[in-house]
């Protein structure tokens, strides 16, 4: 699928709070940005994507979730750019420490950037819980040697990278082709050279729906993100039915706040495709506690 145009917004209708048979959600996959950058972002999008319904700042972000019964928010960011990183992760820190326990912050670092070990490193000591890239965005090849001083340092502090390396959404946008770069086999080889690395890729590896169900078969260190794919919105048939996953290495991630629908989509979507209550909470929450280390509260918000 290649975004020529972009796709129009739906004015879908949004509820008040996370569905009633939720025990506890996890909201794997947030956006927060500073807000220069979200403006360009969504002006992007607006060329390029879809309207983004929420254009709303990062702290605005946290709390809209927060206060419509998310329990924990693992809020993402990366540097478009070499040179920016550090900001950006002193700025993660900051944003995380105004909500204490219900968001964990992933670090960036611009892949080939000098002292990027390092940056991950500090970034890390600072209290961050993972590192996010975008391939798409920032061009990288995931077997290149840029990569192997993030793929070390995640693997020696035992910090998850969420990586967005699925092919799609392919867009003239984008300074690369995400189809030469993105590819499952070369995900592959980097499970395989990196076994103690722990990987997430968003949106169920999309459009390598097949590939990726074999490959969190194959590996205990990878896991998926349901991030845009379960929500009938996207061009495309994903031929793998969910439930019929892995159902330990799949998390649930809405990738608000640059949605064209409403926020709570996506989790009615998962309330029905998912029954079974054991398999529900793994994905809308278990999963992402265990990835991403969170301490659980005594209790939860209440209705």
């Amino acid at each position: 699928m290649m975004l020529k145009t972009p796709l129009p917004a739906v004015n879908d209708p949004e509820g008040n709070w996370v569905p009633e048979s939720f025990p506890m959600v996890v909201d794997a996959h947030v956006h927060v940005f500073p807000d220069s950058i979200f403006k360009a972002i969504w002006k992007w999008f607006d060329e390029y994507g879809w309207p983004v319904r929420y254009q709303i700042g990062s702290e605005e972000i946290l709390d809209f979730l927060l206060s419509r019964g998310v329990a924990h928010i693992v809020a993402l960011q990366y540097a478009h750019k070499p040179g920016i990183s550090r900001d950006l992760n002193q700025f993660m820190k900051n944003l995380c420490a105004k909500f204490p326990g219900k968001v964990t912050g992933m670090a960036t670092v611009f892949p080939g950037e000098e002292d990027a070990d390092k940056i991950l490193a500090d970034a890390f000591a600072e209290g961050l819980g993972g590192v996010k890239l975008h391939s798409h965005v920032q061009c990288f090849d995931m077997n290149g040697r840029e990569m192997e001083p993030v793929y070390d340092t995640c693997s020696s502090y035992g910090k998850p990278l969420i990586m967005h390396v699925g092919r799609e959404p392919k867009s003239p946008g984008y300074a690369c082709d995400p189809y030469l770069i993105c590819k499952a086999e070369k995900l592959d080889f980097v499970l395989r050279d990196f076994p103690e690395l722990k990987v997430c890729v968003p949106h169920l590896g999309a459009d390598e729906f097949l590939a990726y169900q074999f490959l969190i078969e194959k590996y205990d260190n990878l896991w998926l993100d349901t991030a845009m794919a379960v929500t009938a919105y996207l061009p495309g048939k994903n031929p793998v039915l969910l439930s019929d996953m892995r159902t330990e290495r799949i998390l649930y991630g809405s990738d608000f706040p640059n949605i064209p629908y409403a926020w709570d989509r996506e989790l009615k979507e998962l309330e029905a495709h998912f029954p079974d209550a054991r398999k529900r909470e793994r994905i809308l929450g278990r999963n992402a506690v265990e990835l991403f280390s969170i301490a659980l509260p005594d209790r939860f918000p209440e209705r």
